[in-house]
């Protein structure tokens, strides 16, 4: 990892550096120094390991700022990536630098751009809408992005119509909806697996089984996930359906929706611009993001605001802040603008740099180590009764190492496994067990709850 500078003696910072460790900002970032990433190469179902540590390796802070040391590396194994992309993710080696107090932009709007457009709190980077590839009126065909002439204008520059990233790179996302750009491991959307939505899109999980940073709780507030370069934070897919943190957990929507159009000749705002492809099968409504258009929602909190947020009251903000969600649909599928954008609420900038160059605290997460409460984390055996394998999966965001422990009826452990801070999913081999009645333990510092589990192959 890069040098950082000297830390502060704790005893002797100033009381607002003290004050400051209660941000969520500092204590909401998923820490590892011994723990490495796997991942899967096409047409091998055993993960393989890469050596690299998962997570973040360090957080320290100053009165104003909060800098994370990551690899970009998941916890959760990367790949394959089918689409025929040539790379795996790698070592990033990356120090992000979060403003304490974010604030919000009051002139021109700042658009989200290509590459990374934020973090989530496991260090894995954050894309917006854009995949490169847009389309070139001149001659008629789709520029940039591999096998494509590049586009008019500077590289970056956004065209008249510019494509969509979740449909059109479908094929090549891991279980875990994301992948990798030169070695930088990200996702464009809501980092659930596939394979947990409601109506699975890909079956990729199938044959590559992998997690994600989070599952989907329908009945709870979804769980911070990441910031955004402006500095203020992300969360999941559900929420309080009020702003004031009334009105119970509902799925908090998006503003946009699919424009009512036969033909792509203007924007949504009724600008006339260069004529896009026609609407059929290959070009479908949906494939650029000019296809959608932001419909007000005033009497129904809800909904997004043009950025994908709203200020509103979450578990770690209760006196309020503003937040984005990832957005999906009723189905749980990933639904534009997906988690940011496609402008910033507040003063955004790249917010990666390459040394710490003022005093900072580092923070200790093992002083304020919250677990994740058992008694209320959605649990899932699968299948139950079982044969070959049982695959224990939790909802929620896990926060802390889950020790699972599986016992036969006359108490002795025959197997033993750990669901990793920032993965879902674990697994127990029961091929060689006899059939009969079994009982999971499941075990952090604090707490275990115990669930039964039949094995039979008959």
């Amino acid at each position: 990892m890069k040098k950082y500078a000297t830390t502060l003696i704790l005893l002797l910072a100033p009381l607002s550096l003290i004050y400051a460790q209660l941000n969520p900002a500092i204590t909401s970032w998923l820490q590892n120094t011994t723990e490495t990433g796997h991942y899967y190469m096409a047409g091998n179902a055993t993960p393989i390991a890469n050596g690299i540590l998962v997570n973040c390796q360090l957080v320290e802070y100053s009165q104003d700022y909060v800098y994370v040391h990551a690899t970009g590396i998941p916890a959760y194994p990367t790949g394959p990536f089918l689409d025929g992309n040539p790379s795996q993710a790698s070592n990033q080696d990356v120090i992000f630098k979060y403003p304490l107090a974010p604030q919000a932009n009051t002139g021109a709007a700042i658009s989200t751009n290509g590459g990374n457009i934020g973090a989530f709190i496991n260090g894995v980077a954050l894309f917006d809408f854009r995949d490169g590839t847009s389309w070139d009126t001149a001659s008629n065909r789709l520029c940039g992005g591999p096998g494509n002439p590049p586009c008019p204008g500077p590289p970056g520059t956004l065209q008249s119509w510019n494509r969509d990233a979740i449909p059109a790179e479908m094929a090549g996302f891991d279980c875990s909806k994301a992948h990798p750009a030169m070695g930088n491991y990200h996702h464009h959307q809501n980092p659930s697996a596939f394979k947990l939505d409601l109506t699975v899109v890909s079956d990729i999980c199938n044959l590559y089984d992998a997690d994600g940073l989070y599952a989907i709780d329908p009945d709870q507030h979804s769980p911070l996930i990441g910031y955004a370069y402006d500095g203020f934070p992300i969360y999941g897919a559900y929420g309080f359906q009020n702003q004031d943190g009334t009105g119970g957990v509902v799925r908090i929507k998006s503003g946009y929706q699919l424009r009512n159009i036969t033909a792509r000749t203007h924007w949504a705002d009724g600008t006339n611009v260069p004529d896009g492809p026609a609407i059929n099968g290959t070009y479908y409504l949906g494939y650029f993001r000019e296809d959608y258009e932001f419909i007000e929602h005033p009497t129904e909190q809800d909904y997004l605001d043009q950025h994908n947020g709203r200020f509103c009251v979450t578990p770690q903000y209760p006196n309020g802040i503003y937040a984005y969600f990832a957005t999906v649909d009723e189905q749980w599928n990933s639904f534009y603008p997906y988690a940011v954008g496609p402008t910033f609420y507040g003063l955004a900038q790249d917010r990666v740099v390459t040394s710490v160059n003022e005093n900072t605290i580092i923070y200790d997460n093992t002083l304020g180590f919250a677990e994740n409460d058992l008694n209320r984390t959605h649990i899932e055996i699968i299948p139950n009764p079982a044969s070959d394998l049982i695959a224990i999966q939790l909802g929620d965001l896990i926060t802390c190492d889950v020790v699972l422990d599986l016992f036969d009826s006359s108490g002795k452990q025959v197997r033993s496994s750990v669901i990793k801070k920032g993965s879902t999913i674990s697994y127990f081999d029961v091929q060689t067990l006899y059939d009969g009645a079994y009982f999971i333990r499941l075990k952090t510092r604090t707490q275990q709850v115990t669930k039964k589990v039949m094995i039979k192959r008959e």
